[in-house]
C-alpha cells in the first residue's frame, strides 16, 4: 500500500529487536543433524600423541588438553575454546585444584605441588545454561593419558608460567618470549578430531566429516550412558534444561543394544484379565 516496512529501520535493515528475536529462535531449534559422539579410542589416541610431541608443540598439547576437559565436563565449544562466542569460556580464575579437602593456592603453589592434585573443579560464572557459582568437580581418572585433573593442571601450569591473569581462557597458549599468544579454536579442535578419526579408519563406524568440536559434549554424555549412569545425572552434569539431551545419545552404541534382543525374548508376561474375558 506504499507504507514503510515496519520490520526495517531507517537504514532499511532488519530492526535490531526483530533480528535478535529471530536469532534466539534459531538457537532454540534443535540442530538439523546430530553430531557423532567421539569414541574413547579417538580421545585416547589424541592424548597419547600429544604427550609425545616435541617441546615446542605447546599449541597441539593444549588442543589435546582442551579435548579431554570438554569430554569430561560435557562442554560446549564456546565454553572450552578461546574464540568469540555467545558463551563465555572457562578461565584460569574458574579453576580449583585440591588434595582431599585442601584447596591448592594456584598463585603460590609450585608445579610439583599442583601435580599432586586429586580433584579439579570448574566454577560456572557467566557460562551459558550454568547456574551461577555452581561447581562441577572431577577426580583422577586413573588413566595415564585421559584425565581431566591432569589436563587442567597442565593448563594452569602453562598459564602461570607466563604470568597470565585470572581472566585468561584455559584455551589460550603463550608461544614466545614477547607474550605472543595463540588460541585453541573450534576449527582447530574439529581438525584435530577429524585427523585422528581418519587415521583410525572406518572401523569407528563414521566418517571424519561427521565429527566436530560439538562432538565432545555428545561423547561425554554417551560415555556416561554406556556406563549406566542415570540419565537424570547426565542431564544435571551437562546442564540440560530439557529433554534436548536425548538428541545427543545414540542407541547404535554396541554396549547399549548388545543384549537387548535376548532380554526382550526373555521378558515374557501375561496380562490380568479384564471383565470382558469369559470365566473358565
Amino acid at each position: 500500500m506504499g507504507a514503510d516496512d515496519p520490520r526495517l529501520n531507517s537504514a532499511l535493515a532488519t530492526d535490531f529487536r526483530i533480528s535478535r528475536m529471530i536469532a534466539a529462535w534459531k538457537r532454540e531449534d534443535p540442530p538439523a543433524n546430530r553430531v557423532k559422539p567421539i569414541p574413547i579410542a579417538v580421545i585416547r589416541r589424541t592424548a597419547y600423541l600429544a604427550q609425545h610431541l616435541p617441546a615446542d608443540a605447546e599449541l597441539l598439547r593444549a588442543t589435546a588438553d582442551m579435548i579431554i576437559i570438554a569430554f569430561f565436563f560435557l562442554l560446549r565449544p564456546g565454553e572450552y575454546t578461546d574464540s568469540p562466542s555467545e558463551t563465555t569460556p572457562f578461565t584460569l580464575g574458574d579453576v580449583q585444584l585440591a588434595i582431599g579437602n585442601r584447596r591448592l593456592p594456584l598463585g603460590t603453589a609450585t608445579d610439583a605441588e599442583l601435580g599432586q592434585a586429586r580433584t579439579a573443579s570448574l566454577t560456572f560464572t557467566t557460562q551459558k545454561n550454568g547456574v551461577e557459582n555452581e561447581v562441577i568437580r572431577h577426580f583422577l581418572s586413573g588413566d595415564p593419558y585421559i584425565c581431566a585433573v591432569k589436563a587442567i593442571t597442565r593448563r594452569v601450569c602453562h598459564l602461570r608460567s607466563h604470568n597470565a591473569p585470572a581472566s585468561t581462557p584455559l584455551g589460550r597458549v603463550y608461544t614466545g618470549t614477547a607474550s605472543r599468544t595463540r588460541s585453541v579454536t573450534p576449527a582447530r579442535i574439529t581438525k584435530t578430531l577429524r585427523d585422528v578419526v581418519k587415521h583410525l579408519g572406518s572401523d569407528l563406524g563414521f566418517l571424519p566429516t561427521e565429527v566436530s568440536a560439538r562432538s565432545l559434549r555428545a561423547a561425554g554424555a554417551m560415555a556416561l550412558l554406556v556406563a549406566k549412569v542415570d540419565t537424570n545425572v547426565i542431564q544435571i552434569l551437562g546442564r540440560w534444561r530439557s529433554d534436548e539431551m536425548f538428541r545427543y545419545l545414540h542407541l547404535t552404541a554396541e554396549p547399549i543394544m548388545k543384549h537387548f534382543a535376548a532380554k526382550m525374548l526373555n521378558a515374557d508376561y501375561t496380562l490380568a484379565p479384564s471383565q470382558l474375558v469369559p470365566c473358565h
